[in-house]
């Protein structure tokens, strides 16, 4: 840690929510002569490295100077009147359980950036890429820091636009169809959770954020908190995804270029995740703990259901798609998530935000990866990886192979690495809930948690072997092995996931103390 002031503080965070904005905006003007390079393209692609590496840089430094002997206090915040007729506020802030979700946007964005810039998208202008991918990371990252609803409610809809152009326009086979089924569910939901915000915000008398965490739900009546976190939780559940309202994400992955996978899996997921513990835990407990037990039981058959799955995209002969199989194990993954948060105990909600970071860490390098795989051979479609191409690549790319074997095995929660402690925390969680809920409900989700955690390792193990092992024909040339650009890239997704999983203090000495405040009923 070191001391910055706290003007500094707020100043940062403000240009980690603005900068990106300005970004945009900038990228869309044409280049200076002396910064066009080779070409204008390569201009405006190089700026969305410098800008998004700016944010990069920004972040470190927030998470540098945050005080984290008190991860529990908000930080950094800014507290401007808006709009005073409704009492909206420009208010930002970062604690505990923010901090991790804006350093790991800001490193994905920044990674992706580098990735197209490197590997420029074909398709329409360059130019509306990088600002596309700007306000993208700009509505991330706002959802993260903002502390007012209304403000939360216009950052998580923020990134929808973005990133249903980059599906349209940027995307593989099926694109069209995919980007309107993703744009029309997460709108649905959308409408539905912002009656519920405009609820709980009328009701209580305030739109803030922090204000409503300290009340504990003690200016809402039973039944308006019940309303409230089902009408915000359908919302939320949609951008998570939750089984059943999953089913936009498989083909969104599908045809999105690599870097829209990467960000819709590493960082838009988890806007919804922290909707839940962010509003709905402290603000509503009591309509949350009616539902507690439906947001679990659909979690573990969502666990259940994402595996078996991707074991039958897996199988020999059923022409899955890698793309597609990684797609649905992130609704496995999301659903130990879901139990964690369900569980309303520190140490399962401590797991969800872990299995958060986690997972964006470790599904961002699975999407590069296979990104990577399909520019080299063409193709995504394992059958044809495993037997035309025959892949092989421990021998034709020993170092592609390798890193795939890794990522496979860190997203399966192998012990000491970053996956696992997610995962164990909230099945932990599960196995002693918060006073009220079921606990023979809950060991049985535990019980249907562990079984999903055996078939993640089958589905996952089965790609590695079909992908990564075995003799490529003869007359197979060897695959361009991991470049340096990419290495350059992926490292610090490897290295963090490594660390993440020996020391996970460094995730839950942060996220601790500031769940316990916000279970406890407060937040300063």
């Amino acid at each position: 840690m070191i001391d910055i002031n706290e003007s500094v503080m707020r100043f940062l965070l403000a240009f980690i929510v603005v900068g990106p904005l300005l970004g945009a905006a900038a990228a869309l003007l044409p280049a200076p002569p002396g910064l066009k390079g080779k070409s204008p393209d390569q201009a405006v692609l190089r700026h969305g490295v410098t800008v998004t590496g700016a944010i990069l840089v920004a972040a470190i430094v927030l998470a540098l100077g945050f005080d984290h002997d008190q991860p529990s206090k908000m930080q950094a915040t800014t507290d401007i009147s808006w709009i005073p007729a409704l009492d909206v506020r420009i208010h930002l802030g970062t604690d505990g359980i923010s901090l991790p979700l804006l350093v790991l946007t800001a490193l994905l964005a920044f990674l992706c950036a580098l990735h197209s810039y490197v590997k420029p998208p074909t398709g329409p202008s360059p130019k509306a890429f990088v600002a596309l991918l700007l306000v993208l990371e700009s509505g991330t990252l706002a959802t993260f820091a903002v502390l007012d609803l209304i403000l939360f409610f216009l950052a998580f809809e923020t990134v929808l636009v973005p990133m249903y152009f980059l599906i349209a326009r940027w995307g593989g086979e099926g694109r069209a169809e995919a980007a309107w089924k993703f744009i029309l569910y997460t709108l649905l939901g959308s409408v539905v959770m912002l009656l519920g915000l405009l609820l709980i915000g009328i009701e209580a008398g305030t739109f803030d954020m922090v204000a409503l965490a300290t009340d504990n739900g003690r200016s809402l009546t039973a039944s308006v908190q019940v309303i409230a976190v089902l009408a915000i939780g359908i919302g939320l559940a949609v951008k998570t995804p939750m089984w059943p309202l999953h089913s936009w994400l498989p083909d969104a992955h599908t045809a999105a270029p690599t870097v829209g996978s990467v960000l819709l899996a590493g960082v838009l997921l988890k806007m919804g995740t922290y909707g839940f513990v962010r509003i709905l835990l402290p603000a509503a407990p009591d309509g949350f703990r009616t539902f507690a037990p439906y947001l679990a039981a659909f979690a573990v058959v969502g666990v259940i259901y994402g595996s078996l799955a991707c074991l039958a995209l897996a199988k020999r002969g059923a022409k899955g798609d890698l793309k597609r199989l990684i797609a649905y194990s992130s609704v496995g993954h999301m659903g130990f998530v879901l139990l964690g948060i369900a569980t309303m105990t520190p140490t399962g909600v401590n797991g969800a935000l872990f299995a958060n970071v986690a997972h964006g860490l470790i599904t961002g390098l699975l999407f590069f990866l296979v990104g990577a795989l399909k520019d080299r051979t063409g193709s995504t479609d394992l059958d044809a990886l495993a037997k035309e191409t025959g892949a092989a690549l421990y021998g034709r790319a020993p170092r592609l192979g390798g890193l795939l074997a890794f990522a496979a095995v860190a997203s399966l929660g192998l012990p000491g690495l970053a996956g696992f402690w997610g995962e164990m925390l909230a099945l932990f969680g599960a196995f002693d809930p918060a006073e009220g809920l079921s606990r023979p409900a809950f060991l049985t989700f535990m019980a249907i948690g562990a079984f999903g955690t055996l078939l993640t390792a089958a589905y996952l193990l089965i790609v590695v072997r079909r992908v990564c092992m075995g003799a490529a024909p003869q007359d197979t040339p060897r695959l361009t092995d991991v470049r340096s650009h990419e290495f350059a890239a992926w490292t610090p997704l490897v290295v963090l996931t490594v660390v993440a999983g020996l020391w996970p203090k460094i995730l839950l000495g942060l996220t601790d103390p500031a769940v316990q405040q916000l279970l406890a009923g407060g937040t300063r």
